[in-house]
């Protein structure tokens, strides 16, 4: 596998549905190597964490004598550059039956897939293939609905891609033998942004929880409440819910996640004592949050092509209240485990069906539990997975790997990579 960012050198939910991933594989016997850029996440001011425990997965984390450099070469010529070598040898060391690409931004650019002669995957975690600024939120204030690409990106302060009008990444992504969207929202947008490979959609996953896990327990905290989870950017929405606080005392507004636009947005909170920055948590505070919230309120701006927290909330039984926009409609509709709102007034009546109705809240909740067993668990998904991949694979001439996905590689395990 290649991308960007990978835990911990990463930012949000996409290095973190990769890691899933590659744990999912390791844990069924393939052999697992993860390739990363460490520079990309240091140059953006990231502090790594700790390294977890051993999970089956070999990562190899990049790092250049000029990390800026290195970055900046890849960014703007397509291909990998410092690391070229390094990866060749990676790929004739490991000799994959799959190299599976993901954000390749600055790992290697499009030119990566033209590396190796293994069975060729790219999973678009973001839009970048069809954005250079990966979440088409054009001049950093606008949803994107048409090509303004130079001036937008240098509106973000960062060099034009050249390599961008050259034809480079239809050329290096008719190598690929699947090209996988998040969403069928996601899939479409990247074809009205002039995309013309093919793409199939599989979504994210999470590993089912435990019995034990899913228990009652008591609140976290003592009124009710409704959540926000989520790195803390303005794309991300939070400051459109404020204005509907002031109106609605029946619950507070609790917030997990930091990021850049947490000074601002503790500003605008700024006298509303029901809205409560609590920063980020372990994974078993978050899941008490979660069970403890009257919804969870998903307003982003932006195009996502998915919403892990969406999934993440319906694997507990707690629905969601998420913007009409992106991939959350079909979503939500896929369970008819929340309610979607336009504006303020809707938020606010769907915050007051929830606060007010419980026989409404507890057929939401059942219907998100029930949703996500049925899309999202992670035996679902990887069953997709594998059926789509044995596909993909015979249609490319490979039948000694289709035969063996179709055999129940990814479902059950085959000890070999």
């Amino acid at each position: 596998m290649f991308t960007t960012f990978y835990p911990p050198y990463s930012f949000g939910g996409d290095a973190i549905g990769v890691q899933r991933m590659a744990r999912a594989l390791a844990a069924r016997g393939h052999e697992v190597t993860v390739v990363h850029d460490e520079d990309s996440y240091l140059i953006l001011g990231g502090k790594p964490g700790v390294e977890g425990a051993p999970d089956g997965v070999r990562r190899i984390g990049l790092r250049a004598a000029n990390g800026f450099l290195s970055n900046l070469l890849t960014q703007q010529m397509g291909r990998p550059t410092v690391h070229a070598a390094r990866i060749r040898a990676l790929i004739d060391e490991n000799r994959p039956d799959i190299i599976w690409h993901n954000n390749l931004s600055l790992v290697g650019g499009p030119g990566l897939l033209a590396y190796g002669d293994a069975f060729k995957v790219y999973e678009a975690h973001e839009h970048w293939l069809v954005c250079p600024t990966h979440v088409l939120w054009r001049y950093g204030r606008e949803l994107c609905d048409k090509r303004e690409c130079l001036r937008c990106v240098v509106s973000y302060r960062r060099p034009p891609q050249l390599w961008r009008g050259t034809g480079l990444l239809e050329r290096m992504l008719d190598r690929a033998d699947l090209v996988i969207a998040k969403s069928e929202f996601s899939r479409a947008k990247h074809a009205e942004f002039g995309l013309g490979q093919p793409m199939t959609v599989l979504p994210y996953f999470l590993p089912d929880l435990a019995p034990a896990a899913s228990s009652e327990a008591p609140s976290p905290h003592p009124r009710p409440y409704f959540l926000f989870v989520g790195r803390l950017e303005k794309i991300k929405g939070l400051q459109d819910v404020f204005p509907a606080m002031e109106k609605f005392p029946d619950a507070d507004l609790l917030i997990l996640g930091d990021g850049d636009y947490a000074p601002e947005l503790k500003r605008l909170a700024a006298g509303q004592e029901r809205i409560r920055f609590l920063g980020r948590k372990t994974p078993e505070e978050l899941d008490a949050y979660y069970r403890g919230a009257l919804a969870l309120i998903v307003p982003s701006i932006c195009y996502e092509t998915f919403g892990i927290i969406l999934i993440e909330s319906f694997r507990l039984g707690t629905p969601v209240i998420a913007r009409n926009l992106g991939p959350f409609p079909e979503i939500v509709a896929a369970t008819g485990g929340g309610l979607l709102f336009e504006d303020e007034a809707g938020l606010l009546a769907a915050m007051r069906t929830f606060a007010s109705d419980p026989d409404a809240r507890a057929r939401m909740a059942a219907a998100a539990r029930a949703g996500f067993a049925e899309h999202w668990r992670e035996d679902r998904v990887l069953a997709a997975y594998e059926a789509r991949f044995a596909k993909a694979a015979w249609q490319a001439g490979r039948h000694a790997l289709a035969d063996r996905l179709a055999a129940g590689a990814f479902t059950i395990g085959t000890g070999a990579g």
